[in-house]
């Protein structure tokens, strides 16, 4: 049975993440989204509250799992018994970041290997940074995330109503 791993922040997780995670599973059994956490970045939610919206996001799949976790992919990669990790890139920055992250995993853990998905064109254009915009100016952010994060949003009195 081979495992894909999905790490990311997730704050939240988008549309565009759940492609990822979709066509991920037309690969392979089992898929876990890792929510981490990444010491250069400032998240408008904690891990468990980005883990429930990857939760919510996912709802519904099967063989999808959601794991929050402050250690290291690598270790992590190990913990779960991982086959490979899973990451989504939407333009040639992202490449380079992800492929900077990839050869460093490897170095830490020669089983750790990366493949990378190009985003769907519907998607390309969609990321988390996006719907926190939004989301603080008062917007719904109908459109990039699934109807049971905006719910959750609108629930945590981030957003105003319908």
């Amino acid at each position: 049975m081979s495992l894909a791993l999905i790490p990311g922040s997730f704050d939240p997780m988008t549309v565009g993440h759940l492609d990822i995670v979709k066509r991920t599973l037309s690969l392979y059994d089992e898929v876990v989204v890792a929510v981490l956490v990444n010491a250069e970045k400032t998240y408008d939610h904690n891990l468990e509250e980005r883990a429930e919206m990857a939760r919510l996001t996912v709802a519904g799949l099967d063989r999808v799992r959601v794991v929050a976790s402050e250690g290291l992919l690598v270790e992590l990669f190990d913990e779960l018994g991982a086959d490979v990790i899973v990451k989504g890139v939407r333009n040639e920055k992202d490449r380079a970041y992800e492929e900077k992250m990839a050869a460093w995993n490897l170095e830490h853990n020669p089983k750790a290997h990366t493949i990378f998905l190009q985003a769907a064109d519907d998607y390309e254009l969609i990321n988390s940074t996006h719907v926190r915009e939004l989301v603080r100016a008062g917007k719904s952010p109908d459109s990039l995330v699934v109807p049971a994060v905006v719910d959750y949003l609108r629930n945590r009195g981030e957003l105003g109503e319908a």
